[in-house]
């Protein structure tokens, strides 16, 4: 009998046994571009901050929350790109993890509530071109404001949406196919996040990684949403290691907050 895959789960092209999902802001990154733009470009942190309360309890959605924080920046989108290269670190273990997961066939697919351009920009970066251009993105993307003719022209870029949902970008939608696969043809899947673009992903995956003292980490406390905490992804490295040798199980690696 043949393959049941669908074409269309890029992830699945060389057949892996364990997929790793991950947010990019404030996860792959030490900080998080689009607060960075809003605290320092936009209408400031107080602000945000409660945007980000109102999502993570419901209040409001986050695509709304979000569209109001970028709104904000009138700063031209290339002085963005310019003024995030020199100010937003990768996380200090991304890197060996990224190296460590190529070498191993273990895919990594950044799914973001943020923006592909500012991701793609940053990565290249950060990893180097060539590199950057191996990772899958599904994100968000950037338009003309109408009424502009630049992204490069004060208020002159907007964010476009990936789809229809209160998250603007509902990562679940793109880890649910290799979730639902039969399991002789289902990888373990992985994803790690820090805040509440990730709330629509929490659930889906075998094996959460939530940054510790992050937003995340409450959602999943208050919902019952097995998980465990990392402070880099050295500790993800050497988890999701553990996981691929046989050596530990994904449900003996949820125990919740790390001491």
């Amino acid at each position: 009998m043949g393959s049941t895959i669908p074409i269309a789960l890029p992830a699945l092209k060389t057949s892996p046994k364990f997929i790793f999902f991950t947010d990019f802001d404030g996860t792959i990154t030490q900080q998080d571009s689009n607060d960075f733009m809003t605290d320092n470009l936009g209408f400031g942190p107080e602000l945000r901050k409660k945007g980000n309360e109102d999502v993570l309890y419901e209040r409001r959605d986050f695509r709304d929350s979000f569209r109001d924080m970028l709104d904000s920046i009138n700063t031209p989108f290339n002085e963005c790109i310019e003024t995030l290269k020199k100010n937003i670190t990768l996380d200090p273990g991304f890197k060996e993890f990224f190296e460590w997961a190529k070498e191993n066939n273990v895919p990594i697919v950044v799914l973001s509530g943020g923006m592909e351009p500012v991701i793609r920009a940053l990565l290249a970066h950060m990893l180097g071109e060539k590199e950057a251009e191996t990772l899958q993105i599904v994100s968000n993307d950037v338009a003309v404001r109408k009424g502009k003719t630049s992204i490069n022209e004060a208020g002159g870029w907007e964010i476009v949406y990936h789809d229809d949902s209160g998250f603007g970008h509902d990562k679940s939608l793109e880890i649910r196919p290799y979730a639902r696969l039969p399991a002789e043809e289902r990888p373990v899947l992985f994803y790690a996040g820090d805040g509440v673009s990730d709330l629509s992903a929490a659930k889906e995956t075998d094996l959460l990684f939530a940054k510790a003292g992050r937003d995340l980490v409450a959602y999943c406390e208050r919902e019952h949403v097995p998980f465990t905490t990392f402070q880099d992804f050295s500790e993800i490295l050497a988890t999701v290691k553990d996981i691929v040798a046989g050596k530990l199980s994904v449900k003996e690696a949820a125990i919740g907050r790390r001491s």
